[in-house]
């Protein structure tokens, strides 16, 4: 590889870093800070920020501060409404959140994270969840997480390796902290068929999640859950509706 192509790629990689950076910042970053934050000279950002402004993908408010282009945020949600796993789990969600009030979720497992692909809250009475579109909670915490692990990790050793020498994360009192502790609870998914999480990822916010085969009829694509708030929907209340539940998520969009 020439020079010169090394160059670019080192530049196309710093454009991208003050990118990802400048999302970070919904409320917008000053050049100084930004320059701080990348721990790189200002005129270096300077010139990744001009980058991104010339392709609208960047910004400066009245102030000065760089935020995120709305050409950058139209490409974004116009690709994620075209999704085809959003585009059928749309209706899903949206018969749930109808039903129980609560905001509803469709969720992919990488690595020891999940990541949120859709989310779809009521129109009132939503607590504000801490979960976004694109975000990510430990797997092992989340229901969602829980009902893709029990389809990866059948044995004790399967889950002793998949924790490895890192820690599990313990956001909650309530979260579970050791693969003992993590292989019963699998154990317990696969003879139910749902996984829970009682408030192991927020305080106060309990979820059901059940598996969602958008791609195999036989291995889920991700998992679909509803998130409560605990003092009003208690998570005993969408276990005793698991029937209606499971009719909603396989019926009408053949999932």
């Amino acid at each position: 590889m020439t020079d010169d192509v090394t160059e670019r790629l080192v530049g196309a990689d710093r454009v991208l870093a003050v990118l990802a950076e400048l999302a970070r910042h919904a409320q917008g970053i000053g050049l100084e800070d930004m320059a701080r934050a990348m721990a790189s000279p200002k005129p270096t950002v300077h010139r990744a920020l001009a980058a991104l402004r010339r392709a609208g993908f960047a910004a400066q408010d009245g102030h000065g501060r760089y935020l995120l282009g709305d050409e950058f945020l139209r490409l974004a949600f116009a690709h994620h409404e075209a999704r085809p796993d959003h585009v059928r789990i749309l209706p899903v969600l949206t018969a749930l959140c109808e039903r129980y009030g609560e905001t509803c979720h469709y969720a992919v497992l990488d690595g020891r994270t999940v990541v949120y692909r859709s989310k779809l809250d009521p129109p009132a009475g939503a607590v504000r969840l801490s979960s976004v579109v694109g975000g990510r909670n430990p797997a092992h915490c989340t229901a969602v997480g829980k009902v893709l692990l029990a389809e990866r990790l059948k044995t004790e050793q399967d889950v002793i390796d998949w924790v490895g020498d890192e820690p599990l994360a313990a956001p909650t009192e309530r979260s579970l902290r050791t693969p003992a502790e993590l292989h019963a609870e699998l154990d317990r998914v696969r003879e139910r068929g749902y996984g829970v999480d009682d408030q192991e990822t927020d305080p106060g916010v309990s979820c059901l999640a059940v598996p969602a085969f958008l791609t195999s009829p036989s291995i889920p694509s991700g998992a679909i859950s509803i998130s409560c708030v605990a003092y009003r929907t208690p998570l005993s209340r969408l276990v005793d509706d698991l029937p209606a539940i499971r009719a909603i998520v396989t019926g009408p969009s053949e999932l």
